[in-house]
């Protein structure tokens, strides 16, 4: 698995190098948009190269991810707010988004609301699609800005400490594999905690 993943990773480090904070602005507008493009494999390497070379800082890391997660979920609102629900419906499937996802995001939307935008980000699949209905509700586009950027801000900080903290372990630099075990191990029980904290105790709480 190493192996296999070295050359990408080194690719991708290597044109962080010459991107820089473009690079990321990029490829998080393309996360959250229809692209399933994971944050995960985005934000931690640009963290763990600022840190050990200095090119980019760690805070510049984090705004260039959160101004990219802003402009892809921005690109989402203003295009399903356009198109309307029939014609995300009718066309969605073409660009990996099919109804069943559509109508996921519309039940999140619809039970939580502002709320449900700023935890959403935190979230696989609602994640990159809570735009849509968003835009065919026509929510205020300036509180859906703020809670966005308030959301990806909060990610793209986890990420980065993530990264960096990674980055120290000269076994999972190396590939060993009980170091890449215990660290995917490690980061699920972070993000299972972000995901208490930030989501599941507020759904208990409206539900209440």
């Amino acid at each position: 698995m190493h192996d296999l993943l070295k050359p990408l990773i080194d690719w991708y480090l290597h044109s962080l190098e010459s991107g820089g904070y473009l690079l990321i602005v990029l490829l998080m507008f393309i996360e959250s948009t229809f692209l399933p493009l994971p944050s995960e494999l985005i934000i931690p390497p640009a963290a763990h190269l600022a840190y050990t070379k200095g090119d980019m800082s760690l805070l510049g890391v984090v705004l260039a991810g959160t101004l990219g997660s802003w402009l892809g979920a921005t690109a989402m609102y203003w295009a399903s707010r356009w198109a309307g629900r029939p014609l995300v419906l009718k066309f969605g499937k073409y660009f990996l988004i099919p109804p069943e996802k559509v109508a996921k995001a519309e039940r999140w939307a619809a039970a939580y609301g502002n709320y449900g935008i700023f935890a959403s980000r935190m979230l696989p699949v609602v994640r990159h699609l809570i735009g849509i209905p968003a835009g065919i509700v026509r929510m205020n586009y300036l509180k859906y800005s703020l809670y966005t950027l308030l959301g990806s801000g909060v990610w793209c900080g986890v990420l980065c400490w993530l990264g960096v903290k990674a980055g120290q372990d000269e076994a999972l630099m190396r590939g060993e594999l009980r170091a890449l075990t215990l660290w995917a191990v490690g980061v699920l029980g972070v993000l299972g905690v972000i995901y208490w904290f930030f989501v599941h105790r507020h759904m208990q709480a409206e539900k209440k």
